[in-house]
């Protein structure tokens, strides 16, 4: 137990032998904020899932909390980051760093489901690591204070390096070529229908329309992906002659 000896003088004053999963919990929470963890059960919780047949604490509300702090602390950033930027480009800025694919990847990178603290029946889910990620800023804001959680985002999880990456990443082509039409005045159209194959799964199938032209199609799994999808080939048509990227850079 050299981990336990090592860690005691952080674990607290009580006398309690700590098992392996909390050891190995409290290292590595530890090591992915840079500081000793003052409250370990809250990041038990953050680190539990779900199980429906029992009523025990799981991520879910830390989750919701996290989703609020992160919120802010990106917000506070960004404003005082690009003091020239209209309120539209931070808010495509923040959508790019807060949506849900770069959160699962930073919860990926960090891999955070090597913490879990318990299993469930049902699959983990393809946002669970972005999830997890949520629910640990959730724990670190009421482990250690607003400031100190603050710190620990912009320092060691969301850096201004990676934030300034993320300045020129597409996160949406679909909200890409509503701006852009909007701004146009042009009629943007989704057609979607679902179509049923031979082994009685289903596709949906898209078609992009300006106006009365088409300019794409997709076929995809679910309606989400086939629009993302014919959005993303719409945008590399109409980017070659319209520079739709250039001009959605909106500064005031």
């Amino acid at each position: 137990m050299e981990l336990q000896k090592y860690l005691s003088k952080f674990l607290g004053k009580k006398n309690r032998n700590y098992s392996e999963k909390e050891l190995a919990l409290y290292a590595g929470v530890s090591s992915i904020i840079g500081q000793p963890v003052g409250n370990l059960e809250v990041y038990k919780e953050a680190f539990s899932l779900k199980i429906s047949s029992k009523k025990v604490k799981n991520y879910e509300r830390l989750e919701f909390v996290g989703d609020s702090i992160l919120g802010s602390i990106i917000s506070c950033y960004l404003f005082d980051t690009y003091p020239k930027a209209n309120e539209g480009y931070l808010t495509q800025m923040k959508s790019k760093i807060v949506n849900r694919k770069n959160l699962n990847k930073i919860g990926d990178d960090l891999k955070l489901t090597h913490l879990i603290q318990n299993q469930s029946s049902s699959s983990l889910g393809e946002n669970i690591s972005g999830n997890l990620f949520e629910a640990l800023i959730g724990a670190v804001y009421l482990d250690i204070g607003y400031e100190a959680c603050q710190t620990v985002v912009l320092k060691k999880l969301l850096t201004p390096d990676e934030i300034e990456k993320l300045e020129n990443k597409i996160v949406s082509y679909k909200g890409l070529l509503l701006e852009w039409s909007q701004k146009r005045k042009i009629a943007l159209r989704y057609d979607t229908i679902e179509e049923e194959l031979p082994n009685h799964s289903a596709v949906f199938r898209t078609t992009v329309w300006l106006t009365d032209e088409r300019i794409s199609n997709a076929t995809e799994s679910s309606k989400k992906k086939a629009e993302e999808k014919a959005a993303q080939r719409a945008f590399y048509t109409l980017n070659k002659k319209e520079h739709i990227l250039e001009n959605s850079k909106t500064f005031s």
